[in-house]
């Protein structure tokens, strides 16, 4: 569908989002980061749905309305989270879970990022860039030629900086419409407050 140039009406409940789709194909140089003994991360083998969920909300719900696996069916997840060619990886900090990372190789000779991400206290302090030279090191490790991920403008700022800094090219840009969360219910009203809540 060609879209003319202007503005465009969402409808109410609704929000739009512009996404970024990245790519790299082939290993980049290493991004230097300073040594983190209190970092760790711990592959998680078939994780329960609830252990999930919990760690996706607390890691991306609140601050940048994720909200793609709390509203899928709860089969429909899990079976994502048995598939063998799927990876969860908690980033530990302090004895807790602080951090997501899932990579996709369901595709053949590749992976995608699919869910990358931070407790708001470690956001800015290195454990950023630590956890993307962890995911890195596992992916390249791989026979795979691509890798690849989508962010949007409801992510953090510095997101989409952050992904090209750490050799990933942008390769297209979509509009993604999606029922507002915090109007279903899956999310509270008060996530996000930086995008208001049209209704």
């Amino acid at each position: 569908m060609q879209l003319e140039d202007g503005f465009h009406d969402v409808p109410d409940g609704k929000l739009a989002t512009v996404v970024t789709w990245l790519e790299m194909r082939s290993a980049p140089a290493p991004r230097p980061a300073p040594e983190r003994e209190d970092l760790s991360l711990r592959r998680v083998e078939a994780p329960r749905v609830d252990w999930y969920r919990d760690l996706f909300r607390r890691v991306g719900a609140e601050d940048w309305l994720w909200f793609s696996r709390l509203v899928m069916p709860e089969a429909e997840l899990a079976a994502i989270l048995r598939d063998p060619k799927v990876e969860i990886y908690a980033l530990q900090h302090g004895g807790a879970e602080k951090g997501l990372l899932e990579l996709d190789f369901r595709e053949d000779g590749a992976c995608e990022l699919a869910f990358f991400g931070l407790s708001p206290e470690l956001i800015g302090g290195g454990a950023g860039r630590w956890l993307m030279n962890r995911a890195l090191e596992i992916v390249w490790s791989r026979p795979i030629s691509r890798f690849h991920l989508h962010s949007c403008t409801l992510d953090h700022p510095a997101a989409l900086d952050f992904y090209r800094r750490s050799g990933f090219t942008a390769i297209r840009r979509q509009v993604e419409i999606a029922d507002d969360p915090r109007l279903t219910g899956h999310l509270g009203a008060q996530s996000a407050p930086r995008i208001p809540i049209i209704r």
